[in-house]
């Protein structure tokens, strides 16, 4: 089973084509790609060859969009290792697998051991891939889409393999001219339905909450910025627009208000404890730091039937965007949910995983917090 985030449509129509296939200005083992060459999709939109971010001896093969300036590029192959002599160049090797060689200092760059039959070739579809094509089979070999750089087109896709584990994201550039990877990656989650993340190294930095597949963002590209932002841009002829951005204020950041906490957005936005919770340190909290979250006022009673003032209720927290590690469940009927759906509610979940929970006029979930009845207040904002 795989978890998997697509973004699907295009604003201009004139990408419509399935792929490049056939194009004359592919790579091939007799025509390897060099210093100066920039091959075209065959619509025209993108081309690919050698770039140096800011005009060192540092070259890098990449795609980009072709006719918009400045120039914006969607992957780069060698991130890692730029290039530097004038004689190198993309080619297809001896065993079929297509490599780029620095010159005489070396291979810097490869797809591997792919074991292509003679004749096989490289080439840019109409969808900003690029792919390596067997010519015996017919089959795709190798293609960008499969490894993501900082830039998310519309017909690549963010996934996660429920079976295998395998997470294909993307991780950010060092900075605004070093297309090396960065301290940033964006991954989805293996929830139903899922979310996206961006990771600070191993800790969670941001998160979108779960995706709505009816959004439709019309988008050109997704990109992860050095800075860690999660921006949807489209181009609108003349400049680039952007339809969406997280973070997009402090209460984005993730765990701002800790374990049992949430953030209200609000100028300057402020972080509360749920109803029947209150600050685990009031000083921390007095200082601004509020990382230390909420601790339940009063235990639940979690065994048996409890009735009178010690029986437990809920109460529906609206305008939310879900805690991480969520569950959702399908019945419109409340009372027909088994209890450990009710997020804020199981008597044995783990308050310490209620994190990074939103509350404003932008949300669009609703969830269910948990409190004896001798709490004489509601859960409601």
């Amino acid at each position: 089973m795989v978890a998997e985030y697509r973004c699907l449509s295009f604003t201009c129509s004139q990408r419509n084509k399935l792929n490049g296939h056939g194009n004359d200005n592919g790579i091939t083992k007799a025509s390897p790609l060099s210093f100066g060459q920039t091959p075209s999709s065959s619509n025209g939109v993108c081309e690919l060859g050698f770039f140096s971010p800011n005009n060192s001896r540092n070259q890098y093969v990449g795609i980009w969009f072709k006719g918009i300036i400045p120039r914006v590029v969607v992957w780069v192959a060698n991130r890692e290792k730029p290039v530097i002599d004038s004689t190198a160049n993309l080619g297809i090797s001896s065993n079929g697998s297509l490599l780029l060689s620095n010159g005489k200092h070396g291979v810097v760059w490869s797809t591997g051991e792919i074991f292509a039959s003679n004749g096989s070739r490289a080439e840019l579809t109409d969808y900003e891939n690029l792919v390596f094509i067997d010519k015996a089979s017919g089959r795709t070999l190798w293609q960008s889409f499969e490894h993501l750089g900082n830039t998310l087109l519309p017909t690549s896709t963010m996934m996660y393999n429920l079976v295998t584990g395998e997470n294909r994201g993307l991780s950010s550039w060092k900075s605004y001219t070093d297309p090396s990877p960065g301290e940033f990656v964006g991954q989805i989650t293996p929830q139903v339905p899922s979310q996206g993340i961006i990771m600070r190294g191993s800790s969670p930095y941001y998160r979108t909450g779960p995706w709505d597949k009816t959004r439709d963002y019309k988008l050109a590209r997704m990109i992860l910025t050095s800075e860690g932002s999660m921006k949807v841009l489209q181009h609108n002829g003349m400049d680039w627009e952007s339809s969406y951005e997280g973070p997009a204020n402090s209460c984005d950041i993730y765990g701002v208000c800790g374990p049992s906490g949430f953030c209200v957005i609000s100028d300057p936005p402020k972080c509360k404890c749920f109803k029947g919770f209150v600050p685990k340190s009031i000083e921390e909290w007095k200082r601004g730091n509020w990382t230390s979250g909420c601790a339940r006022r009063t235990e639940l009673h979690c065994q048996g039937n409890s009735t009178g003032k010690d029986a437990n209720v809920f109460h529906t927290v609206p305008n939310i965007k879900p805690p991480d590690f969520y569950e959702y469940a399908n019945s419109q009927n409340a009372e027909e949910w088994p209890p450990q759906l009710f997020l804020l509610g199981l008597c044995l979940y783990s308050w310490n995983r209620v994190l990074n929970v939103e509350h404003g006029p932008n949300g669009h979930n609703a969830i269910f917090c948990r409190r004896r009845t001798s709490f004489h207040s509601s859960c409601s904002f």
